[in-house]
Parts: C-alpha cells; sequence; structure tokens
C-alpha cells in the first residue's frame, strides 16, 4: 500500500450508500472541501439534514454505472456485497480509485484512522486492522494534545499573540479540546479565579503563570491590568491563554479583552467554552428546558440588586416569564432578587435550586421556593461560586431524582 492524501476541495466524489457507514464517511470528505453526490434510495437521519442544508447531493435511487463518471474518488458502502463488488468495478474501469466498506482486500484504496491536533493530521493504516489503527491514532493525538511529543522533538510553530480561552464550569475535563491544545503551546497563562486550576499541573515549569483572580468582596486585579498584561506579552513575542471560567463571553469580560487586543494589534482568537449557566445546573440533575414544562430559558447577571440604579436587568419582564430563569453571581443577593421576582408576579412556590462548585468534587446544592431560598441558602451555608435555577425544571429535576436507584442520585 502506499499512503497518500488527497486535496478534495472542489472535486465531486461518489458516495454509494445511505446507510450508518456513509454517515461517518460522508462530514470529512465535506470538511475537506468535496463536491459529495451521494446516491442511495434510502438515507440515515444525520445525512438526510446535510441534503437538506444544501451541502449534499443527493440521487434517491439505486447505483447506475455511470454513477462513476466525472468522480475523482468513489466509496461502495452499502451492505450488498454484489452492489459493492459492481461500483469497484465500474471504478477500476474509469481508473478512479475506489473504497469498499465490505472488503479491503478487494478495494483499491483505503481511509485510515485519522485524528487532528492543530493543523498536524494523523492517519493510520495497521494491515486490517482497525481497532489497533484507532488506538495508535488515539495515543499519538493524545501525546500531541498533552504536549509530550512537542517536548520530546522540539516545539511546533511557535505561536504569538493571544487565545481567550473558556476553560468551562471547573471540571478540569470539561475544556474543550481546541483550550487545551492552545493551553499546551502557552508561555503565559493569565487565569481567573474560576476557571479550572488544576489544569495548570499540565503546565511546563518554564510558563509563567499569572493569577487574575477577582475574588467577591476581596482581593482583584483590575481589568485594566489584566488587558495590559495580555498586550505586553503577546508584544514581546509571547503566546498568551487569558484562561477564563465558563464560556469567555457570558459575564467574562471577554469582549473587553478581545477589544483591547485588536486596538493593539495583537492577533488574538477566542475559544468558547462550556458556560457555567447551563453545565452546572445539568451537572445537578436540572434541565434548563423540558418539554412540556419550559420552552425558553433566561441567563442573567446577578452581580447588582434589582433597586440598584446601576441595574441593566427588566426584572418584571423576568418575573412575567413562564420559563427557567438562570441566575449568575446572585447568591448574595437573592433575598431581594426573590422578593422582586414575586413581587412582579412570580408565584412565591416557584421551584429554585442552588448549585455551589458545580461540576467539581465540592459541589453541593439547596432547593426552596421563591419564598424560602434566601434562607435555605443561608442555613445550609452555601456560598460563591453558586448559580440559582428558577422554575419549574427544578421540580423536574427532583422527580427523575426519585426514580433514579439509591446510590445514583
Amino acid at each position: 500500500m502506499y499512503p497518500l492524501g488527497l486535496r478534495l476541495a472542489g472535486r465531486r466524489v461518489l458516495v454509494v450508500g445511505g446507510g450508518s457507514v456513509a454517515q461517518r464517511r460522508v462530514p470529512p470528505l465535506l470538511d475537506a472541501g468535496a463536491q459529495v453526490h451521494l446516491v442511495a434510495p434510502h438515507l440515515t437521519p444525520a445525512l438526510e439534514a446535510f441534503v437538506a442544508s444544501g451541502r449534499l447531493a443527493h440521487s434517491i435511487r439505486p447505483y447506475e454505472p455511470s454513477d462513476v463518471d466525472g468522480a475523482w474518488l468513489v466509496l461502495a458502502l452499502t451492505d450488498s456485497p454484489a452492489v459493492n463488488a459492481a461500483v469497484a468495478g465500474d471504478a477500476e474501469a474509469r481508473q478512479t480509485f475506489c473504497v469498499r466498506a465490505d472488503d479491503a482486500m478487494l478495494a483499491t484504496a483505503w481511509t485510515p484512522a485519522v485524528g487532528r491536533h492543530d493543523r498536524i493530521t494523523v492517519a493510520v493504516h495497521a494491515d486490517r486492522d482497525p481497532r489497533r489503527a484507532v488506538a495508535l491514532r488515539d495515543a499519538v493525538v493524545e501525546r500531541l494534545a498533552d504536549g509530550s511529543l512537542d517536548a520530546a522533538f522540539g516545539r511546533g510553530e511557535p505561536r504569538t499573540g493571544v487565545a481567550l480561552v473558556g476553560g468551562g464550569p471547573g471540571d478540569p475535563e470539561l475544556i474543550t479540546v481546541r483550550g487545551r491544545r492552545l493551553l499546551a503551546r502557552a508561555d503565559v497563562v493569565i487565569i481567573d479565579h474560576l476557571a479550572p486550576h488544576l489544569l495548570l499541573d499540565e503546565l511546563p515549569a518554564h510558563v509563567e503563570v499569572i493569577d487574575a483572580s477577582k475574588l467577591p468582596y476581596g482581593r482583584y486585579m483590575a481589568q485594566e491590568a489584566i488587558n495590559s498584561a495580555l498586550v505586553d506579552h503577546a508584544l514581546a513575542g509571547k503566546f498568551v491563554v487569558r484562561l477564563k471560567g465558563g464560556d469567555p463571553f457570558v459575564f467574562g469580560r471577554g469582549g473587553e479583552e478581545l477589544e483591547a487586543c485588536l486596538a493593539a494589534g495583537v492577533p488574538v482568537e477566542v475559544v468558547p467554552g462550556v458556560t457555567s449557566a447551563i453545565s452546572v445546573p445539568a451537572s445537578a440533575g436540572i434541565p434548563v428546558t423540558h418539554r412540556g414544562v419550559s420552552h425558553e430559558f433566561v441567563v442573567v447577571s446577578g452581580h447588582v440588586a434589582p433597586d440598584d440604579p446601576r441595574s441593566l436587568v427588566d426584572w418584571p419582564a423576568l418575573a412575567r416569564l413562564r420559563g427557567t430563569l438562570v441566575l449568575l453571581m446572585a447568591v448574595e443577593r437573592l433575598a431581594k432578587i426573590a422578593a422582586t421576582l414575586v413581587a412582579e408576579g412570580r408565584p412565591a412556590d416557584t421551584p429554585v435550586a442552588v448549585v455551589q462548585d458545580g461540576t467539581t468534587t465540592a459541589q453541593r446544592s439547596v432547593s426552596g421556593t421563591l419564598a424560602t431560598i434566601a434562607a435555605d441558602v443561608q442555613e445550609a451555608g452555601i456560598g460563591h461560586p453558586a448559580v440559582v435555577v428558577v422554575g419549574e425544571v427544578v421540580s423536574v429535576a427532583a422527580r427523575i431524582a426519585a426514580r433514579l436507584p439509591p446510590g445514583d442520585a
């Protein structure tokens, strides 16, 4: 076998078959820019969605020999060996390479196990042993992601500029793959109080870590100083990762930091993160939407009280909503917020849950109603950081927990 990379952008690729194998093979072809023509009487729902979006051409019929005409590559992916053999034979007659799902030894092309890291593509063939190929691919990609291959053979292409990385709600495994890859390349890491600090243990010793915590009613690093640190280190030729909790653009001042970098001419990339507004309730078994219960959820900052003139929140409008209300940074002002929602029309017996340190080993929660939750939180000793969920979805979570086997709730 002769390994080869194909540049398929703008070139016609024929896929015969619309089942689960095609569902796996089509997305990489589309990602490579291929003009994919799929021939099959029936498609999986996922492939139907590609057709509906206009990304995929589809002929709803059995295969015909003329389908191969003009194709640069052919994939025979049906569950019929006879059909696959016919497709492969027609491709052979036209000197077109063909992949067969049923018998690789009768094919003229093989598809490897593929993994990607940054701008590196890892493709592994293992002599018709797909499990071994996948295991080898995963091992190489994992070592690329954790930086160990860079350390062994010298770091990859140097990076400069800034990456604003959302680190997720707290569990270090909930950072995105892209975020973790960039973190492994950092020269400087400027980290928030709510970012997953366990990730710092993975950094090489030479990486400079700057604590940019903003503690409630405590120490903090001014936003202007953070902006200056981002710009100054980047202009000095360093690659800076701004590691933030949750998503950088959800109450994280990521927009301000992006503007500061752009104003200084610093290259900047934004890496979205898993926001605590959704993930923390989920970790406590609370779905922020649920069929027949809530068709909407609204995320609101509670860092200023409803009667504070600095507040930009329309609390009367929120009280009229029937869906889920998620409050961040609201524990200190929960009594005033609950009282305002009740005064503006939200029923006092509306269920409420407060989850502290969500997704971490320290997670704990308390439930109540708008009438009782402030006292419930105080009695339970719940503090920062915490997410408040207001709405009937809290009752859904309690109903689900009651059905779980002992020890699973």
